[in-house]
Order: C-alpha cells, then structure tokens, then sequence
C-alpha cells in the first residue's frame, strides 16, 4: 500500500494513536518501537479495542486484514503525515528556539485563534514522531497550523521542516540547551538555524526579533522577512513598560497586561503580536488573546501555597533560561525571597562548570537563601545548602521549616520534577 493508498483510509479514520492504553474505536494505529517496547506485539490488542487499521513492520503480526504491513511504521507515519499536509488547504507555522518555544506556541496560537480557525502542537509534541502527530490533526477546516519544533542535535530542524513544509518561521532565541548533542553553543546556532535554511531557500517568510543581532545577521539580506524591535524604527515597534511580576507591554498606545511573569516572556509576546498584526488580527483582539492567556504546566506559574507566593519554573532549565529567570526574579519586589534550584540536563563536559557559574550568579544576585539540588549542584563550590536528591531536600524543610509569607522560586530539569515541592512547603 503506497501512501495515497494510506491517506484515503486515514481520510475515514481520521484518529491515530500510537498507544494502546489510550486508544479510541477507529483509530489507527502505528505500532511504534522503542528502546524498551515493539508496538508490534500490540497489534492483536489494538485490534480488539476497536481500531480501524494496524500499520506494522514485523511480518508474523500480520494477523488480519486489518493490519498493514510497512518497511518501516515510524517513517511511514512521518511520510502520511507530510502528505496530508500538503493535502489539507492550511498555512503552517514552524517555531523553535532553545527557550520558549512552548509558551510561544501558545500565545501565538491564543491570539491568531481570535479571528482564525487554528491548530497548535499539543504540549511539547515537538519531536520526529510528535510533529507527524500534530500535521495528523489538521482537519479540511485548520486554517492556520502551529507546530512546535524541538531538536538536542544538528539536522533534527532539518528534518522536521522537510516533513511540516512551514510557509512561516520563527527561532525564539539561541541559548545553552543541549549542549551535549549540539556541540556548543555554535552547534546549536547552526542547528537551530536550520529552519531559517529551509524558509530563505523555499522563499517563505520569517518573524525575527530584531533586536537579537544572531537573527539581524542571519537574515541582513533576506527580503521576506517581518521583525519587532524595542528601538529600530524599520520593525513594529513594542515595548515592555513593566515586568514585576506580570508583563506589561505598550504597542501603537494600547496597554497590555498579561498574566505572564518574567522579562524573559517579553519576546515571546512580541512575536504573538507580531503574527497578529501579519494576519490582519484586530489590535484589540491581540490585546485579549494575550492577557486571557494563562500559563500552566509548571511553566512561570504563579502560585499561593501555605502562606507562601511559588513561582514554579519546574519544566525544564538550561544555563540560558536559569539566568534569564533568576536575574528576573532578584528585581521582583519581594520582601522576603527563597530560591530552589534543580539540575540542569544535557550539558555534556561543560556540566560542572555551568552549574558553577549559576550557584556563583545565584549569590551575586544578592540571594540570601538558595537551596541547590542535584548530583551537578552538589559538586560545586558554595555555601549554600546542596542536596543530592529531592528527597534530601524534602526531609530538611521537613525538619527545618522556612519563613512564612517568603517567596519561593522552583526551577529545574524536567527530570528533576521540583513541582514535588509543592508538597514539602
């Protein structure tokens, strides 16, 4: 079966699901493998919990009329998914960046979504195999198509871009996150440059923060190209007029108001609008997109817990955004201020030497009271209190309770999971 065949079936069983456990009547199922798991052994099981059609590559799985035998499931998926793109009468948007790339998504999805009918990535489905799955739920009515892109290595944008054919573009920013698989901050550059290649080449059009002089290089020359800036009149002008907590933002004499936290989040509204203003959305339309917008998932969410104010930054972290946040929340006004800090990922050799260089900024900044948690953490030089485990941590507040009425800061690597500190507080 080639993949128009595939695609005229997908067309009547427009559900796919590459999960037994969350699998819906007519759905179709890719049966995926893993390190640790074969999708095919679960094609009997999809089967009998109603799935329309099983897409297989093992031969000896092919127990029915219902399964699809393929060379490969994962580059099938990847290939129906471009097809259907190109299918389906939508515009695609593509995003990446080392920071920001989800809350972006969201805001530009939460403004363009006021005049258009749109679709944006779900969470962070933003790899090889959850890019494919958000092009899947474009439907004859998306008008527009918000897809997350995430790499931890060179040709990974590369690739993606060559299966969502993006018409738009936009790189948040370039930062030290995965430093490990990108080879320095020049490798992630350069990968993450990847998706202006596919855009300059294709002639498609790309949103820059202007007052970035990685994105104003990279694009001096490149015509189709639509900015925002603080300062350089040829870009939209915008401008941030507070950050403590929320940002605060003045564009053409309307004030904005969001339910963001963060200095950091200023470009990531500023590209919302942007987006906004190129597709013809009403400014005041712009304006309530952005201040209904409410952060979740552990990511610059403002909490009340016990007595205690908790900004929780628990997503994820790499030395650019730790930075980013801690220099933010050192000019909160705040009387009485508590930083938690988890261990950074995939930092490779430069590991010791970048959690180094954030404990050191950490008292630099002036904090009283830090607690640093994780094998990276515990290595480094400081007086502050260090914990090898969260446990560690969670058994010391236990016996040592902090000052109410402080305000806590949380952040750290998905892996560390500091949203559990919600619980010890």
């Amino acid at each position: 079966m080639n993949i128009a065949e595939l695609h005229q079936l997908f067309l009547l069983h427009p559900n796919v699901s590459t999960d037994t456990r969350k699998i819906s009547k007519n759905d179709i199922f890719f049966a995926l493998k893993g390190d640790n798991f074969n999708g095919n052994e679960y094609a009997l099981k999809a089967i009998e919990k109603g799935a329309s059609y099983v897409i297989i590559d093992e031969k000896e799985f092919a127990i029915s009329e219902r399964t699809i035998l393929v060379a490969d499931v994962l580059t099938t998926l990847q290939k129906l998914a471009s097809f259907h793109r190109q299918y389906c009468d939508t515009k695609v948007i593509s995003l990446t960046g080392s920071n920001g790339k989800t809350t972006t998504k969201e805001l530009i999805n939460a403004v363009l979504s006021k005049k258009y009918k749109t679709i944006a990535t779900k969470g962070n489905l933003n790899n090889h195999i959850g890019v494919p799955l958000s092009l899947l739920d474009i439907s004859p009515c998306t008008e527009i198509t918000i897809i997350e892109m995430g790499a931890n290595h060179q040709k990974e944008i590369a690739f993606l871009s060559s299966i969502a054919a993006p018409d738009y573009g936009y790189i948040t920013n370039f930062g030290k996150a995965h430093l490990e698989g990108f080879g320095g901050v020049e490798g992630v550059i350069k990968g993450k440059s990847e998706l202006y290649d596919y855009l300059t080449a294709n002639g498609k059009a790309v949103f820059m923060n202007a007052d970035d002089p990685i994105q104003k290089e990279k694009l001096d020359h490149y015509v189709h190209k639509y900015g925002f800036s603080t300062t350089d009149s040829k870009f939209y002008n915008i401008t941030m007029t507070a950050a403590d907590p929320f940002v605060e933002i003045t564009v053409e004499g309307t004030t904005i108001k969001t339910q963001l936290i963060g200095s950091y989040n200023f470009t990531n509204c500023c590209a919302a609008i942007i987006m906004g203003t190129y597709f013809n959305v009403p400014l005041a339309q712009i304006k309530k997109g952005l201040e209904n917008y409410l952060p979740d998932n552990n990511r610059s969410q403002v909490l009340e817990k016990n007595g205690f104010t908790v900004i929780l930054d628990a997503y994820n972290a790499n030395p650019s955004s730790m930075t980013a946040a801690l220099e933010n929340f050192a000019n909160l006004k705040a009387k009485t201020k508590i930083v938690f800090l988890g261990d950074m990922f995939e930092l490779g050799d430069t590991a010791h030497a970048e959690h180094q260089a954030i404990a050191e900024l950490t008292k630099q900044l002036g904090f009283e009271n830090a607690y640093l948690i994780g094998e990276n953490f515990f290595k480094v030089q400081s007086d502050y209190n260090k914990f090898k485990t969260y446990d560690e941590v969670a058994d010391f507040l236990i016996a040592n309770s902090i000052q109410t009425g402080a305000t806590l800061f949380i952040k750290g690597s998905r892996g560390m999971a500091l949203e559990r500190m919600l619980d010890s507080i």
